[in-house]
């Protein structure tokens, strides 16, 4: 029994320290931005968005899924991606709009925990069952989203556009200027319904053929050349990727009732 108790623990063990990874990122991001560090607060945001997918993987391997595990990387997802990225936003740009930038900031961050305290009712319920979609944008993708942003803003202020995509680039001062708009979308999305793929099928980002290694490749190389660009249009994909999906499920269901409802066909 002492046995089987010890592998227990350490099978718990292994996905926490990555969650305490999380963790750790989250409060660097938060001191970051107290400080102004934008560029740092961004990134310790997308480092713990690393940390929190091997975490999951990781229990997974070893079979250490546990309610603990659960709870506590909850706790590390609020940090990280609900208060650090509000905090983050609040200090980077909101702020500049006086009384009205709390209240954007705080709803960010309560829409984080709402959103989380639902996914840990869902884990509960399921006992655990692994999930093909999450009913919602989930939190370190929003997190990741105005992490990314802040990261290509960073381009635009500096002042050093070359190596960069220009098409992308020229509409990055637009989107500062709609930041409370951005902040709050993306809030919604996490406590909507929209379906969201979970990617948490067995072997997903294993190419399965010469094309599917060639876009992994593709992907890995444009990550490496152009980071910024890229990383901020793969969160800004998965963000409209729940929206989109739903209208044309909409509309292709519409078709599939006209098409029945014609006599003939």
């Amino acid at each position: 029994m002492d046995k089987l108790t010890f592998k227990r623990g350490g099978q718990v063990l292994a996905p926490s320290l990555l969650t305490v990874g999380n963790m750790a990122c989250g409060f660097y991001a938060l001191l970051s931005a107290h400080q102004g560090e934008f560029v740092s607060a961004a990134t310790g945001i997308l480092a713990g968005i690393v940390f929190d997918a091997l975490d999951g993987r990781v229990a997974r391997l070893v079979h250490g899924e546990s309610t603990f595990g659960v709870e506590f990387d909850s706790l590390c997802d609020f940090l990280t991606f609900g208060i650090a990225p509000a905090h983050m936003m609040y200090a980077f740009i909101l702020k500049d709009y006086g009384v009205w930038g709390y209240p954007m900031a705080f709803i960010f961050a309560l829409c984080g925990a709402l959103r989380l305290a639902r996914f840990n009712a869902v884990a509960h319920d399921t006992a655990g069952g692994r999930k093909t979609h999450f009913s919602g944008l989930p939190i370190p993708g929003g997190a990741g989203l105005l992490a990314s942003f802040v990261l290509l803003y960073q381009i635009v202020e500096e002042g050093r556009p070359a190596h960069t995509w220009k098409i992308l680039m020229d509409q990055i001062p637009y989107l500062y200027g709609l930041a409370p708009a951005f902040v709050l979308i993306i809030a919604f999305l996490m406590i909507s319904t929209i379906p969201y793929p979970a990617f948490k099928q067995p072997n997903i980002f294993q190419p399965r053929s010469v094309r599917g290694l060639v876009g992994a490749v593709i992907g890995a190389l444009l990550v490496f050349i152009y980071p910024q660009n890229t990383i901020f249009l793969l969160f800004l994909f998965y963000a409209l990727l729940g929206p989109v999906g739903g209208l044309v499920r909409m509309i292709c269901s519409s078709l599939g009732i006209n098409r029945q409802s014609q006599p003939g066909n």
